[in-house]
């Protein structure tokens, strides 16, 4: 039976560890107290001896192909992107949330219709903290949806303290709160490793992951450390002032909205240095196992390209159009769909490219991570 000991000697130590979270969170042992996150987020054990040794953690692992088929199967996935059963080109029909949404705010917008039509009790977000810092919570009004709306870059943790743009899965205590709380409807947004420890709690049929109804996944050019020194260094070399930023977003490029209108565009390969050593192994661009994915890439100013990879996802954002989306207009550009879906499936395909390079060149050697 392998146990996070394993997980240490085949993900952690040669760099793999996306620090999604799901080991601890999900741990049966938890409430012993034998897993926790240090205060990078990477996890580790609190107290060895009171390990379980159920093997949960490992199987559960993004980088562990013990349940791969499974999810797989159960996701009708296919090559090169997953399954994929209609594009489109989107924004939130309520000018109010564009302005402060990402993109075109469609995020926010479905879980709002979701909300205010029954369809969830809640959904896990991030609220903000300060300018670069959020803070996991259980989202149960429209004002709590909200707050959570908007690109940041802050690096809380996995799906314990959690992280990366929208936040998800942060377990707030574990998922327990949930239950307590009698919330057996939730949404669960995350980026493509986030969504994938979840499918495998679901192929498993761990329990909470029964809670969850709904997974909206975000594209994803890989999670970043946003400390002081990464961000004077990339206000310096692009000539910005973080104090006079209104808004970022990643479409194409890196986009830094300014107060005074001005915009500056770099493009992603200019955030290398600031990217988890781990993301450079990730596969994964649109987070091919959720429901319906979503990203800016492909799309104009303003818009989100929109990825509905399952019958309940179409579902979902059909119930949504008119009402609280609208699709950027045909007649302007019949081909907008299309292309928006070249653009996702060229990054898609630079990213797995990559990721087999550096996974060639990691070979069986350890490192040691430095962030």
């Amino acid at each position: 039976m392998e146990t996070f000991f394993n997980l240490i000697q085949e993900v952690q130590k040669p760099g793999l560890c996306h620090r999604c979270g799901g080991c601890v969170t999900f741990c049966t042992a938890i409430n012993y107290g034998a897993l926790d996150l240090d205060d990078d987020g990477k996890p580790r054990y609190a107290d060895m001896e009171k390990c379980i040794e159920c093997g949960l953690c490992y199987s559960i692992c993004p980088e562990i192909d013990e349940y791969e088929e499974e999810v797989r199967r159960r996701a009708a996935w296919s090559e090169p992107n997953g399954r994929i059963i209609e594009t489109s080109v989107a924004r939130a029909v309520d000018p109010e949330i564009r302005e402060i949404a990402t993109d075109g705010g469609v995020v926010t917008a479905m879980l709002l219709h979701l909300f205010e039509h029954g369809r969830i009790d809640g959904a896990i977000v991030a609220k903000q903290v300060d300018t670069y810092t959020r803070t996991p919570a259980l989202a149960v009004s429209k004002d709590d949806i909200l707050a959570a709306a908007g690109f940041f870059f802050d690096t809380s943790h996995g799906m314990k303290q959690f992280s990366d743009r929208y936040v998800t899965l942060s377990a707030i205590e574990g998922f327990a709160p949930l239950r307590k709380k009698g919330l057996r409807r939730v949404a669960l947004v995350g980026t493509p490793c986030q969504i994938k420890a979840y499918r495998r709690m679901e192929a498993m049929g761990v329990v909470p992951s029964d809670s969850v109804q709904f997974c909206l996944g975000l594209f994803c050019s890989g999670n970043f450390v946003f400390k002081e020194a990464q961000r004077e260094k990339l206000a310096g070399d692009h000539g910005f002032s973080w104090e006079n930023v209104k808004k970022i977003n990643i479409k194409d490029n890196f986009m830094v909205h300014l107060k005074n209108g001005e915009t500056r565009s770099m493009p992603i390969g200019d955030l290398d240095f600031m990217k988890r050593y781990a993301c450079r192994y990730c596969r994964d661009y649109s987070a091919e196992f959720a429901d319906v994915s979503f990203g800016g890439i492909g799309a104009a100013e303003g818009w989100t390209t929109v990825l509905t990879r399952t019958p309940l996802g179409r579902a979902i954002f059909a119930s949504a159009k008119e009402k609280a989306v609208e699709e950027f207009p045909k007649n302007d550009n019949p081909n907008y769909s299309s292309e928006a879906l070249a653009a996702m499936r060229e990054a898609a395909a630079k990213k797995k490219k990559a990721a087999r390079h550096n996974r060639r060149e990691l070979g069986p050697k350890t490192v040691i991570i430095k962030e």
